[in-house]
């Protein structure tokens, strides 16, 4: 009876995917068996009630629901009702007219979503996908779907995916369109969080839609290219596509002939060849085995023609019955100009192709880097990646462009106005976190202020991840990352054998980029591999220790659910086992895999396939394993090597993505100031995050920005990591900078005389200030101390002085004063000012009519631009405890001086070295003084949100129209 019911039931929810909900059991009984247990929804009832998570009919109960939540349509079955709100499933419910008992038993077990996912801001756009059209051509997209729910098993999951690809699909232009439109957008996910999965779907609904060539641009490794690939065949292309590329005479000569998904029928099957079912075939352009090659034989196969020859190759009549062509490109300069010479040899019928780029990685590559300072007048000079995408938008103006990235840093910062490149004028899409998804919180324990080992172990996810390294490397430490990674593999083993499957595990090694480093590197784990006594007591007692003081207190806390033995030596045959598998025998006994550019490894390199064998190994590498490519099983990660930009330290945290079934092994190997670093650059992201969802929003029922008025503001969390590579920059501005808690002391101060005069006027009422009150201060590493003037004056005082000073160029310090003139009497309301003097007499002056007081030498930089330094160490210590910043060195003065929201300046008149004349109380020129200073602002001053640094781009076609918002 379930089958029954389970059939009628299918087949109902089928037939409303045109029409909205309709009355269920009726149609059901309609199209299914009329018998009194379906009419009356007796069956149903009794189905939900007894059917577990995977049941088909639940799933595509839970998959329909939740369509019909999202619907942003006015269909007259939606009442009205917003979509993903308590009216709208009632609305639905009602609809479907159903009894109570069912009803209330569908809100238990199929909840709505409220819609906080996906953050869309878009401009204006001709929506096209009406639910009809929708409904009409679901081909590729209605098998990936089916895949999806079967490897998932997770109709939410595959529900979220769907609505995520329908906000970019509905953005693209309609390939019906008579007049020609390039859509240009970019999707942000999360490193290594499904991004794949999500341009699949895209790609899959824009075929049926209509769009006959696709180009996937990868990224610049061979292993990601050839990655992508096969998710795509696998996927998307399915069997028979690939099989009819296959000669009947020689059933073998394919790339998968030996793949493990390919002998056990996991390609996506679509029920014979799409073609013979009125749908598009898909022509494969590259494979697993190639990238693109210029095509010499078999051109024909980039002919785009369609049946009726007196109509355009857009019209319907021709777009939906021809086939469809797939490129899986890397982002190479040779690759793509192949691919752009065959595509010229068809030019004159490019105009009517619909076509979809999708940019894999977009912010790698892709974004043209070359600073507008070497570009010629009315003439760019573009890098070569750029180049390239601009020559095939160019050539295909019914080109759509999306670009997918994690870091979007690079792309925000594009020149809007500049109509060849990418910036994502249409439409700008992030993407939500997806469940189960293991990201930045997961190794970091955001605004806590207990010490990490006061921390409770089953919440402090940071003490439960992370080791913290020393800052030079010891052997000993990483002795202990792969003893961690033996543990956790058998670990893996001992939970396999009571059910859980886990096919590959990895442990990455990454300290530097250069390909000797990786040599000594791979040298050192191997001499430690096989002095490890692993299977000697003393290498056994060593796997205990860390077994009972680490893993198995991490796994009881954090996963109680998953099998973890309390007896280490139930784990005794795991070891054994764990240990052959991450170094068989018929390799020499190496548990590594060197991943480089080096020609002499690129062997190696090919068992470092996860599609085709299990891989338990140790993999030391760079670049290549830092960027796109999914490094499966990854468990152990030993991380040292540093960069100073956002969006490359994202991309290296491999370490984030999913880890089902063994989040509690993970483990990060990384110094303190690396973990700061990461966290830093974990919270620019989530604040670039939070200011998208703010302007989604829209405001009287219109958008309340469009992408070209996004201030792309990104904040920077530490002065020392940029968002991006300078030479990705040329267009961004900083705008605002904070450092509470923290000096600052400018340099670039003018040398013309009238411009040094100017700036000393300013300072004489601080000065006449400071000579009324002498203070004795404590030097830091001595027993002597030092006698400064210091004088007590407002916040708003100090910001006249700093707004009137001249600067060596305009936008000098001018961040800075943004941030201090947005705070509030709460946050800084006096200063300390402070006039440091020297013991020798000899530097005594009268400076700007006050003194006699110490003057300082100070020498600019080489090219006589700025100063190097004002400061000494000796007279920092008293102004941090003045702002109330602990410091180790006690101050009973500087403390006195102390008050809320009290900062401190420290003044150095100064004079540039060998300038100052002979001579004891003598008066100095006005033009030869430079009033240097070092100021400590309190912790008071930190900015609401913790946001410290603002970045904004610059549009050229309006250069008074700054892309921020209002400071």
């Amino acid at each position: 009876m379930s089958d029954t019911v389970t059939t009628a039931y299918s087949a109902a929810l089928d037939a409303m995917q045109r029409t909205g909900p309709k009355r269920l059991h009726a149609l059901a009984a309609m199209l299914g068996a009329d018998t009194p247990d379906i009419a009356d929804g007796s069956a149903l009832l009794a189905h939900l009630r007894d059917a577990g998570p995977e049941d088909a009919l639940r799933q595509q109960i839970a998959h329909t629901l939740a369509g019909w939540d999202h619907e942003q349509s006015s269909a007259p079955w939606t009442e009205g009702t917003i979509n993903n709100t308590a009216e709208r499933r009632a609305a639905v419910i009602a609809a479907l007219a159903v009894e109570d008992p069912t009803a209330d038993l569908i809100a238990d077990l199929f909840p709505y979503a409220v819609a906080d996912g996906v953050i869309v801001i878009a401009d204006d756009w001709e929506e096209w996908r009406t639910p009809q059209r929708r409904a009409e051509r679901t081909f590729y997209w209605a098998h990936y779907h089916r895949y999806l729910l079967d490897k998932w098993r997770n109709p939410d999951a595959v529900a979220d995916l769907d609505r995520a690809t329908e906000e970019v699909v509905r953005r693209l232009s309609d390939p019906t369109r008579p007049v020609a439109y390039q859509a240009k957008g970019l999707v942000v996910g999360y490193v290594q969080s499904g991004k794949t999965a999500n341009f699949t779907g895209v790609v899959a609904k824009a075929v049926d839609a209509g769009y006959r060539l696709v180009i996937v641009l990868t990224g610049t490794t061979n292993m990601l290219r050839a990655q992508t690939q096969r998710r795509l065949d696998i996927e998307l292309c399915g069997r028979e596509n690939i099989e009819r590329e296959i000669s009947p005479h020689d059933q073998k000569a394919h790339e998968y002939q030996n793949d493990p998904d390919w002998k056990g029928d996991r390609f996506v099957r679509h029920g014979g060849r799409p073609s013979d079912a009125g749908y598009p075939d898909i022509h494969r352009l590259s494979n697993h085995a190639g990238d693109y090659r210029r095509l010499k034989m078999g051109f024909s196969v980039l002919e785009f023609r369609g049946r009726e020859r007196n109509r355009k190759f857009f019209d319907p009549a021709n777009l939906h019955t021809s086939d469809a062509r797939l490129v899986v490109a890397k982002k190479n300069a040779s690759v793509l100009e192949a691919l752009v010479a065959d595509l010229g040899r068809i030019s004159d019928r490019l105009g009517e192709v619909p076509v979809l780029i999708v940019d894999d990685e977009s912010d790698q590559a892709s974004v043209n880097t070359v600073s507008p300072k070497k570009w010629k007048e009315d003439s760019k000079k573009r890098t070569a990646i750029n180049r390239l995408i601009g020559q095939l938008l160019r050539m295909m103006p019914r080109a759509q462009y999306v670009g997918y990235t994690a870091t979007p840093y690079a792309n925000v910062f594009i020149d809007p106005s500049d109509v060849e490149d990418i910036f994502p004028r249409d439409f700008l899409i992030s993407l939500p976190r997806p469940d189960g998804y293991m990201g930045a919180e997961d190794f970091h324990d955001f605004d806590v202020e207990l010490p990490l080992d006061q921390r409770p172990l089953t919440t402090s996810k940071e003490r439960a991840h992370v080791r913290y390294l020393g800052d030079e490397p010891d052997d000993s430490e990483l002795r202990c990352a792969v003893d961690m990674f033996v543990l956790t593999g058998a670990l893996k083993l001992y939970r396999q054998r009571h059910g859980t499957s886990y096919r590959h595990h990895t442990m990455l090694v990454h300290e530097a980029m250069g390909k000797d480093s990786h040599r000594q590197t791979a040298e050192l784990i191997g001499h430690l591999w096989n002095a490890a006594g692993y299977y000697q007591p003393t290498g056994l007692a060593r796997l205990r220790d860390l077994y009972h003081t680490d893993v198995l207190p991490v796994s009881r806390a954090q996963a109680p659910t998953l099998l973890t033995p309390n007896n280490f030596d139930d784990l005794r045959d795991d070891i054994g086992d764990a240990l052959r598998l991450i170094s068989p025998a018929d390799r020499n006994g190496s548990p590594v895999i060197v991943v480089n550019s080096d020609t002499d490894l690129e062997k190696q390199q090919e068992s470092l396939d996860f599609d085709q064998r299990e891989i338990w190994r140790i993999l030391v590498g760079g670049n290549k394993l830092a960027r796109g490519f999914t490094v499966e099983g990854l468990t152990v990660t030993y991380y040292r090597r540093t960069t100073a930009q956002v969006d490359t330290l994202m991309q290296m945290g491999r370490w984030f993505g999913f880890r089902p079934g063994y989040r509690d092994l993970v483990r990060l190997y990384t110094t303190p100031d690396l973990h700061d670093m990461f966290e830093a650059a974990c919270r620019d992201e989530d604040f670039l995050r939070r200011e998208l969802r703010q302007y989604a929003a829209p405001t009287g029922g219109s958008p309340q920005l469009t992408p070209r008025q996004i201030p792309p503001l990104i904040a920077q969390h530490r002065p020392d990591l940029r968002p991006t590579g300078r030479n990705k920059m040329w267009n961004a501005m900083l705008v605002l900078k904070s450092s509470p808690g923290r000096p600052m002391e400018p340099v670039a101060f003018p040398s013309t005389v009238a411009k040094v005069k100017h700036n000393l006027e300013q300072w004489k009422p601080l000065i006449a200030a400071a000579t009324e009150r002498t203070v004795r201060f404590a030097v830091p590493g001595a027993k002597t101390t030092y006698t400064a003037g210091v004088a007590a004056i407002s916040h708003p005082t100090l910001l006249t002085v700093l707004c009137n000073l001249k600067w060596l160029a305009d936008d000098t310090f001018q961040p800075e004063l943004a941030w201090l003139r947005r705070l509030s009497t709460d946050q800084l309301a006096r200063w300390v000012v402070f006039l440091p003097q020297q013991t020798r007499s000899t530097t005594r002056r009268v400076v700007a009519g006050h003194g006699p007081i110490s003057v300082f030498e100070r020498q600019r930089t080489s090219s006589g631009a700025s100063f190097r330094v004002f400061s000494e160490e000796r007279h920092r210590n008293a102004a941090m405890r003045i702002a109330g910043i602990e410091t180790p060195i006690p101050d009973s003065e500087a403390d006195a001086l102390r008050g809320r929201a009290t900062g401190a300046i420290i003044l150095y008149p100064t004079v540039e070295k060998d300038n100052l004349e002979p001579g004891e109380d003598g008066a100095v020129a006005d033009e030869k003084v430079t009033v240097g200073f070092h100021l400590v602002t309190p912790l008071s001053a930190v900015p609401a949100g913790g946001k410290l640094m603002h970045w904004a781009t610059l549009d050229k076609m309006n250069p008074r129209a700054l892309v921020v918002d209002a400071l």
